[in-house]
């Protein structure tokens, strides 16, 4: 490709010896892909190799630590939350929440554990009403304005015998924040907690609830067109097609997944927040300052590495224990395989998932969402962010971008980057044994 049909771009940043190819992959997608801005971020046994970060040149101000909204990669951030608790021993995941908060248990919800509630089991995948903003600053989450929404309701499940997970996609924060601010000594939300305890020791931006001052920090997400994606998709690859793939894989995708949607109880949900109509509306400020754990965490690829580093490193970094042995043990163990309507995944009953070789049988979309990051922990965000880490290999990844390519539904586009640095990684690792 001559310099002419390139997207013009500036990438910066550096990568150590043996991961040149990294970069070269990043410079690769971000001058012919339909990208805006995009940080990359790896560790490897306890080394930052990897930090790149890229804009277009209408895109000023964006930097390595600009903070960007990394939708469901705080799931994980709600994961190691809750992990504290389990090291400080003030829970446990097979604890019924009811032992923790006893009003939870209204309307039938009674039995339900922790354990179930972080792998998406707990029948509240969406809210009967949508929540006001407000309502999610922190200092309205402690007057329980949430907390008396999710007390009163309902569990309801998908469609078809025994299924009974289903995608939290962003209510999951929600309960996981009222539970833990029960259980935490100091009555603290996650947000508070996370500055705390996590990113301020860590030296790492990672934000749930944004402060006023922060504000100027964050950069909008923009999802790519679905019809803008639908021409791109037309184009053949070697015209300069700016998606990754083709018109006949996307309606492939699409085709797949609608059975499993006409079965949800998210179908017909209402929006999770008042005046919401587009995923643009997760960039106002209003819903920036609001602690939504699942949906609204805000940060960069450098601040999810190194929390990623960290968890790779046994809930240790440079000295400090940040997870005690038992919790991080905890937080990985019993991976349970289960439907959750568009794709198998294995949730441990910490709340993060694992990825692994798939079989001969297994979907596509299976294959889609593992083959690349077999070894991995964690989970990933709307339209493209990846916060995981692989401990086998001392691998901790944080991908972030600014255009948000929905319809890649598993982030195949940030999970090329994590194939290479596992070549990467496997080639010094076989350079040293030998």
């Amino acid at each position: 490709m001559n310099r002419s049909e390139q997207q013009h771009c500036r990438i910066e940043g550096t990568v150590a010896p043996g991961f040149e190819s990294v970069r070269e992959l990043y410079e690769h997608k971000m001058r012919t892909l339909a990208e805006k801005c995009t940080q990359l971020c790896v560790y490897y046994a306890g080394q930052k190799v990897v930090d790149l970060w890229g804009s277009v040149i209408d895109e000023p101000g964006f930097t390595a630590d600009s903070l960007v909204n990394v939708f469901s990669s705080g799931k994980s951030l709600e994961a190691i939350a809750i992990a504290s608790l389990v090291g400080k021993g003030l829970i446990n995941y097979n604890d019924r929440i009811t032992e923790h908060w006893p009003e939870f248990g209204a309307n039938g919800k009674g039995e339900l554990t922790v354990a179930e509630l972080m792998r998406h089991e707990a029948g509240l995948a969406t809210f009967n009403r949508p929540l006001d903003p407000e309502d999610l600053l922190t200092e309205n989450i402690k007057q329980n304005k949430v907390g008396e929404l999710i007390e009163g309701h309902v569990q309801t499940f998908r469609k078809g015998e025994g299924n009974r997970r289903e995608y939290h996609a962003v209510t999951r924060g929600w309960i996981v924040n009222e539970l833990f601010r029960r259980v935490d000594p100091a009555g603290r939300t996650m947000g508070e907690f996370l500055r705390e305890d996590i990113s301020q020791p860590l030296e790492a931006d990672a934000i749930i609830g944004v402060k006023r001052e922060e504000l100027p920090r964050v950069k909008k997400v923009a999802p790519l067109g679905f019809w803008f994606q639908l021409r791109q998709s037309l184009i053949p690859k070697f015209l300069k097609r700016k998606m990754e793939l083709n018109i006949f894989q996307i309606l492939a995708k699409i085709l797949r997944l609608l059975p499993a949607v006409r079965n949800t109880t998210v179908r017909k949900a209402p929006p999770p927040y008042k005046g919401m109509k587009r995923i643009a509306f997760f960039s106002e400020p209003a819903v920036a300052m609001g602690e939504t754990p699942s949906a609204n965490t805000n940060s960069n690829a450098r601040g999810l590495a190194k929390i990623a580093a960290m968890m790779a490193g046994g809930g240790k970094w440079e000295g400090r224990e940040y997870l005690t042995e038992a919790a991080w043990k905890a937080v990985h163990a019993e991976p349970l395989a289960g439907d959750m309507g568009f794709v198998n995944t294995r949730f441990t009953q910490g709340g993060v998932a694992l990825f692994t070789e798939t079989g001969t049988d297994s979907s596509r979309t299976e294959k889609a969402l593992n083959d690349g990051r077999e070894g991995f922990y964690g989970w990933l965000g709307l339209g493209g962010s990846i916060f995981q880490w692989h401990p086998e290999s001392q691998i901790g990844f944080g991908y972030v971008p600014t255009s948000l390519n929905v319809l890649d539904l598993v982030n195949e586009r940030g999970k090329s980057y994590q194939a290479e640095v596992l070549r990467c990684v496997a080639k010094l690792q076989d350079s040293t044994t030998i």
